[in-house]
């Protein structure tokens, strides 16, 4: 198997400190999102596999439930897969998610962050993007489970050293 299944094109994922690539997509609330919109306020972005499938179920229900602790860092959250938008509006409303989900049906995104898996999916990380729209933190190692807390550890140490 290729490593180049796990990589942008140019074989590199963005790292910390890197811009975000602006992007246009449509959400599960029926809006189309600019990136260039992020900036001013931090963003968590982060790319699951498949909508409905255990790991991801997880991890988008853990961000549900700490969702009101992730408020509280007035923090735009947005979760990305390859999923076509009707799929992501039923998982939204399937678990009363409270942030908005991006359909990336084409992969463009998830390619543009360099975080394409096995058949195009998106692997599980994490992007947390600085009111600038620069990358602060990348959580590659994202406990489902666990996963807003890891958030909120790192918002927590970041906003309290300003």
């Amino acid at each position: 198997m290729s490593l180049f299944l796990f990589k942008r094109k140019d074989g590199k994922m963005l790292k910390e400190g890197d811009k975000i690539p602006n992007f246009t997509a449509r959400c599960t609330d029926g809006t189309v999102l600019n990136s260039e919109e992020f900036k001013g306020k931090w963003t968590i972005l982060f790319f699951y596999p498949k909508a409905f499938t255990p790991g991801c179920t997880k991890e988008v229900c853990n961000l549900r439930d700490g969702f009101e602790i992730l408020s509280k860092f007035d923090v735009n959250v947005y979760g990305i897969s390859k999923d076509n938008l009707e799929t992501q509006m039923k998982f939204k409303k399937r678990y009363g998610l409270p942030y908005e989900l991006i359909a990336d049906q084409d992969g463009k995104i998830i390619k543009s962050f360099g975080v394409s898996g096995l058949f195009g999916f998106a692997k599980r990380v994490t992007f947390i993007v600085d009111p600038e729209g620069k990358i602060a933190k990348i959580i590659d190692k994202v406990r489902v489970s666990e996963h807003y807390a890891q958030i909120v550890e790192f918002l927590e140490n970041i906003l309290n050293q300003k």
